[in-house]
């Protein structure tokens, strides 16, 4: 294994002959040293977030990461490694030690030790569809961006703070293992968001907005981030003035937005099998669902059709293959309110019997992999917003996550919004501000009789870039699809 030089040769994933030998030459290495099974990633990260606070760029930095993450089984124990250099002498090192971990450890494993549910090997190479590559853009424009949503805020006398960014991501990544599997992926992400904050001599009030996909700067432009950035802050000095939501169980109403966190917090995290074998419990924990309540437990009502979909256009949680080398899936969640499927590695779905479901991703090239969201989504219904709205007799209608509290089973949980209207006689009322509500996540999920979706533009993935899990923590991309939704007699108004 001669020293390598760049693992890539142009932006593009243009992999030489040379780094092919390299990883085939590293696996085979590792089975000569006790590996069973063995699988390498390799990593390339670039990321440049622009920042602004009150009218004055706080960030512009471009980031950047390179290396190596190698796998081993060795006696149904996992080894990790990460090579300090792409050089023989890395290389070897990082098998070395790969292989002492996994034989440290199976000293301490349970029974037969690990088994991986089979997997076809895979020769792919995958990318996401971008029509302006957001790196192309010079840094001027998108700070002349940022300052024009800036000075839309604080043309309302009551905005005192304001925040603005634009990101954006490109991570390209081989994956080859001892089965077989050769696959190269570039993925690039962006997205964009402001925040204004209003104040007088009483009280407080903030709107915020931001939005992420799998897409050039394309996806930016179509944001009207200038606009969007004008209304929310009219709205957050309207909020100043309006009344306090008021306490009591009520019909529920959330947007989109808000469905997404409230997917992401009750849905995306108890599903992942690690939390649920109790295997990961940072960041609030394990999960109130078991292994035997797979196809059995009521999740929510006969409206509730969740799945975790990798292979949507465009989500933040959507690529070619895992990290593992399982093929992107759409997997169904929920069905008609029954609980069908966790999220799985190919570890763990051979206590089911089954194939990975894919959803094994790593953080860089420097983490082991976890059980991790890809795009889970509450389904379209049939219904639009106006129907839904007109078909509610009294409730609130709340919009866009401001706090969110769970417990460590993510079975109770707080959640509080920016904002929300009253719902009488089935229109859209007066503003009101400091809206929250509580439940317990089957409850929920089995109040629900209403879902959005027919209406044009109604239902969207949303982006969420900063899911974290692990320890040491990983923060990764995810999405989630969702359209408003109405929930029956629900506690809101709660700690006001």
């Amino acid at each position: 294994m001669p020293a390598r030089g760049r693992i890539f040769a142009s932006k593009r994933n243009e992999v030489s002959a040379e780094m092919r030998e390299t990883l085939r030459e590293v696996l085979e290495l590792a089975k000569a040293r006790g590996a069973g099974y063995a699988d390498i990633r390799v990593v390339e990260t670039r990321a440049e977030p622009i920042t602004m606070r009150n009218g004055n760029v706080e960030r512009i930095s471009t980031r950047t990461g390179r290396g190596a993450g190698l796998r081993v089984l060795v006696d149904g124990a996992w080894g990790f490694a990460s090579p300090t250099s792409m050089n023989r002498e890395g290389l070897e090192e990082a098998v070395d030690l790969a292989v002492r971990v996994g034989r440290a450890s199976a000293r301490w494993k349970h029974g037969a030790g690990v088994e991986l549910a089979s997997e076809p090997p895979h020769e792919d190479r995958w990318e996401n569809h971008v029509a302006k590559d957001p790196f192309e853009v010079k840094v001027e424009d998108k700070v002349e961006l940022l300052t024009a949503a800036t000075r839309a805020m604080t043309e309302v006398p009551e905005i005192k703070v304001t925040g603005a960014q634009v990101d954006a991501w490109e991570t390209k990544q081989l994956f080859a293992s001892t089965e077989g599997s050769f696959i190269e992926q570039r993925k690039v992400e962006c997205g964009a968001g402001v925040m204004a904050v209003a104040r007088d001599g009483h009280d407080v009030q903030r709107r915020s907005f931001d939005d992420y996909e799998s897409r050039g700067w394309e996806f930016v432009e179509g944001l009207d981030l200038v606009g969007r950035a004008g209304r929310l802050a009219r709205e957050a000095a309207d909020l100043l003035k309006a009344d306090v939501c008021p306490r009591g169980r009520t019909t529920y109403v959330a947007g989109g937005g808000m469905m997404a966190l409230q997917i992401h917090e009750s849905v995306g995290h108890p599903i992942e099998l690690d939390r649920v074998l109790g295997t990961e419990a940072t960041f609030a924990g394990t999960s109130f669902l078991t292994p035997a309540e797979r196809g059995r437990f009521q999740y929510g009502s006969p409206e509730v059709n969740l799945t975790a979909d990798a292979t949507i256009e465009g989500g933040l949680g959507s690529f070619g293959y895992d990290d593992e080398g399982v093929p992107a899936q759409r997997s169904v969640i929920v069905e008609k309110g029954r609980f069908e499927n966790f999220l799985m590695s190919r570890e763990t779905a051979t206590m089911f019997g089954v194939r990975s479901n894919g959803t094994m991703r790593a953080v860089g090239a420097h983490n082991l992999p976890l059980i991790r969201m890809t795009n889970v989504n509450l389904e379209p219904g049939d219904w639009t917003f106006e129907e839904i709205i007109r078909d509610t007799r009294e409730g609130v209608f709340v919009e866009t996550p401001k706090s969110w509290s769970l417990d460590d089973k993510r079975v109770n949980f707080h959640f509080g919004q920016e904002i929300a209207w009253e719902i009488k006689d089935g229109a859209l009322g007066r503003m009101l501000k400091n809206p929250a509500h509580t439940a317990l996540t089957p409850e929920f999920w089995g109040s629900m009789d209403a879902v959005a979706g027919r209406g044009k533009g109604e239902w969207k993935v949303h982006g969420t870039p900063g899911c974290a899990k692990g320890e040491p923590v990983q923060v990764i991309h995810v999405a989630h699809g969702a359209a408003p939704a109405r929930f029956r007699n629900i506690k809101v108004g709660v700690g006001q």
